[in-house]
């Protein structure tokens, strides 16, 4: 499948990081119809790419990584077509966050309503350090619906997302950072995009393979008991216990130097 080109998703490749960023700053980068429908495609490209080994997501300019969906857009739709709309962020960021690659979400600037939820399939979150992150919906007369509700409580816990969603809650990147909603928060003057990068050299230079099972370990883990999540990590774990990057990883061990992982 091929990475999308021209539209309003700007896809690059940093060494074997893939960057997709958001440009639609005339809009505050907000989710229209066809952005959505863009990064699911992205998504799904990376999964089968060897060249990536993580998924950056971050927004044009230094206002917004993304404000939510795209309100003017949404005026000029049915309810029946914003229904479809709320099916597509299930599938395509569907594709995020169950994507094989890690992916990362570089906040640039105020993500919000969906722009957070967008930020919620990541499974790490650097903040630039004057961002604001919150879920406005109910405020609109509606709950998030790309996930936000049952996202966001496994993240920060129960209390703390329906403080967020009952009251309009906005957070700054400190507040997300205390409240383990972001990872990071890059270093003032310092462009997050290369923070986050920094960051996960660990992931760009790691196995492949073990990382993605550990992906799924934990995310299969999270929606079943522990018995069932202890017997989850047994399964992934003779996975990469017969791939090439363990025996490398064993050669490099006994050579006294980095490994070379290949992610076979």
């Amino acid at each position: 499948m091929a990475y999308p080109q021209g539209g309003p998703l700007r896809v690059e490749h940093r060494g074997t990081a893939l960057v997709l960023t958001l440009d639609r700053v005339e809009r505050h980068n907000a989710l229209s119809r066809q952005l959505i429908e863009e990064l699911g495609q992205a998504a799904r490209a990376a999964a089968t790419d060897p060249s990536v080994r993580a998924i950056v997501l971050t927004g044009a300019g230094d206002k917004a990584f993304c404000a939510g969906a795209d309100l003017k857009e949404r005026q000029a739709l049915s309810k029946d077509q914003v229904r479809e709309i709320v099916r597509l962020y299930r599938t395509e960021f569907g594709a995020l966050d169950r994507s094989p690659k890690p992916v990362i979400a570089a906040l640039n600037g105020v993500a919000l309503g969906g722009g957070l939820e967008l930020a919620l399939m990541a499974d790490l979150r650097v903040a630039a350090a004057g961002v604001q992150i919150g879920l406005p919906e109910t405020s609109l007369a509606i709950i998030p619906g790309a996930g936000g509700t049952q996202k966001l409580p496994r993240i920060v816990g129960e209390a703390r997302a329906k403080e967020m969603i009952l009251l309009g809650r906005r957070l700054s990147a400190d507040e997300a950072l205390a409240w383990g909603l972001v990872n990071r928060v890059a270093p003032a003057g310092t462009p997050v995009l290369d923070d986050a990068l920094a960051f996960i050299e660990p992931i760009l230079r790691g196995a492949p393979v073990a990382q993605a099972a550990a992906l799924e370990a934990i995310d299969a883990g999270l929606d079943a008991d522990l018995a069932t999540g202890m017997q989850l990590e047994i399964l992934a774990y003779d996975r990469v216990l017969v791939s090439e990057d363990r025996d490398e990883a064993l050669r490099a061990f006994g050579e006294k130097r980095p490994p070379n992982y290949q992610g076979k």
